[in-house]
């Protein structure tokens, strides 16, 4: 067994170190079972092994809670053995994306930033077993936790019972970046503290009482972080819009020089936007977000930004070998919160955040579509977008003007189905243009859209369907033909593209 005695600094705890097979013997069938985890940053991944194994020769199935997404020492493995019955609130692992839309497993798509909150309240049920990993237990059984916190810190405080995982991968120079606050439930909720994206409001730890812990595993399996494709023409095409439009915004007086704090969503195309900002002009930049990319640590290095608060550091594996390697210097510039925190409407009020996330599609009107296929099949969720989207000071929205080498069309008539609203957004980018949605009708906006985003292959159809619909309904508000506002998607699905 690997030795992490150094680690566990509770002298009475280190009784409790048992193997990852000995810790998935206590999970029983029909649990609910909360992780540690955001993107593939801090999950459990010894136990979770361990528990897989187990249901091969034994099925059963658990409820699985997490931060978000994770990497394939849990969702994956778990899923392969069909060993969930429920997940939440957000995922992105092919194999349980598979189950989630066969109808195996039972899917809720959350608001980050209420699933914790949810669960805490009894909603969700009551959490059984919480799995948390951690570069070290401290003198008083609190929790050093790793790359991210998620809603570990909240399932600590809830769950009956606590697993945890001191993985000997992550260095402990991790302690001391994270910035753990658990907010009151309602009616004894107080305001957050936070103004300004670098502001400490709570502890370095994840608060826990030794008695609660009740097995201690060692891992040394590292985070499986996923590599970024290289920047495309098409994402620096939007990245090259998004500079070009801020910089009108400062210059018409609504926004500072450096601009007000950014939320990134997670992915190529949103790591592409953010290199952008690293060879323009802008400077003494913050953040506040979820995920902290390999761009963060590009702006670091060139001396852009002040600070990046978040809940996750999950860059490329290219991106998670250079932040080891200098672990204190870039450490000044990150903090990790709970995702409760760092997503709180709330805060992104105040803040003032400019939302920059991606979409599966936009509708003539300015509706998003952030989470299925079709209407039907779950690609991954909605995640934080919601959060950010519905509260910042600016919601951009961001999709390349087709898929599948054309044969899809991603600005379509009507949303297949909606996660933002038209009154959320306010930008859509694509590599064709720049659609300012603020401040116009729902017919300025159709066209707004159309000409300055859809592709031009598409451009001649929704520009008939807008126009013929403004006919049939009599120049209405919001025209439609309702028995053509699918009639992309029907197309698309009997013939395999959305063209004529």
């Amino acid at each position: 067994m690997i030795d992490i005695l150094d680690r566990v600094r509770n002298k009475g705890l280190q009784a409790k170190i048992v193997t990852a097979e000995e810790a998935a013997a206590f999970i029983q069938p029909g649990m609910n079972v909360a992780t540690s985890g955001f993107t593939a940053s801090a999950y459990p991944k010894a136990v979770p092994i361990a528990l897989a194994e187990r249901m091969k020769k034994d099925p059963f199935t658990i409820n699985l809670w997490t931060g978000a997404s994770t990497g394939p020492e849990l969702d994956d493995v778990l899923a392969g053995v069909h060993g969930i019955k429920q997940r939440l609130p957000y995922q992105t692992d092919k194999v349980l994306r598979n189950e989630i839309n066969d109808g195996s497993v039972n899917y809720l798509d959350l608001h980050l930033s209420e699933s914790a909150q949810l669960s805490r309240c009894g909603y969700l049920g009551h959490i059984d077993v919480a799995i948390v990993e951690a570069c070290a237990i401290d003198e008083d059984g609190n929790i050093i936790p790793t790359t991210s916190l998620g809603n570990a810190a909240s399932y600590v405080q809830s769950a009956d019972t606590v697993i945890v995982e001191v993985n000997t991968s992550q260095p402990l120079e991790l302690e001391g970046m994270h910035d753990v606050y658990i907010p009151l439930d309602p009616p004894h909720r107080l305001p957050i503290p936070i103004v300004k994206a670098s502001d400490r409001v709570g502890t370095p730890y994840i608060p826990c009482t030794p008695e609660k812990i009740k097995f201690i595993v060692p891992c040394d399996i590292p985070d499986h972080t996923r590599p970024l494709r290289a920047i495309d023409e098409g994402s620096k095409k939007m990245s090259e819009f998004t500079l070009e439009f801020l910089q009108k915004e400062i210059q018409a007086g609504r926004m500072p020089k450096n601009l007000l704090p950014l939320q990134s969503g997670v992915g190529n195309v949103a790591n592409a936007v953010l290199a952008g900002f690293v060879d323009s002009d802008l400077k003494d930049l913050t953040v506040y977000t979820e995920v902290i990319q390999d761009g963060m640590l590009d702006l670091i290095d060139a001396g852009k930004l002040n600070f990046a608060s978040g809940t996750a550091f999950s860059p490329s594996p290219e991106g998670m070998e250079r932040f080891y390697k200098d672990v204190a210097k870039y450490k000044k510039y990150l903090l990790l919160r709970p995702e409760e925190i760092s997503n709180s409407p709330e805060v992104v009020h105040r803040l003032g955040v400019i939302a920059m996330n991606t979409a599966i599609e936009c509708d003539i009107y300015g509706n998003v579509n952030s989470t299925h296929i079709t209407g039907t099949k779950m690609m991954n969720g909605i995640g934080g977008s919601g959060d950010f989207a519905r509260n910042a000071f600016l919601t951009i929205f961001y999709t390349p003007s087709t898929a599948k080498d054309g044969k899809i069309s991603s600005i379509v008539p009507f949303c297949s189905h909606i996660d933002h609203t038209e009154h959320d957004v306010d930008i859509i980018i694509t590599e064709q243009g720049v659609a300012d949605l603020r401040g116009k009708a729902p017919k300025e906006r159709a066209l707004e859209i159309i000409n300055n985003c859809a592709h031009p292959d598409y451009r001649p159809l929704l520009l008939d369907y807008f126009h013929r619909a403004d006919e049939a309904t009599k120049h209405a508000n919001t025209p439609h033909i309702l028995d053509e506002a699918f009639s992309f998607h029907e197309r698309f699905l009997k013939t395999g593209t959305m063209q004529k």
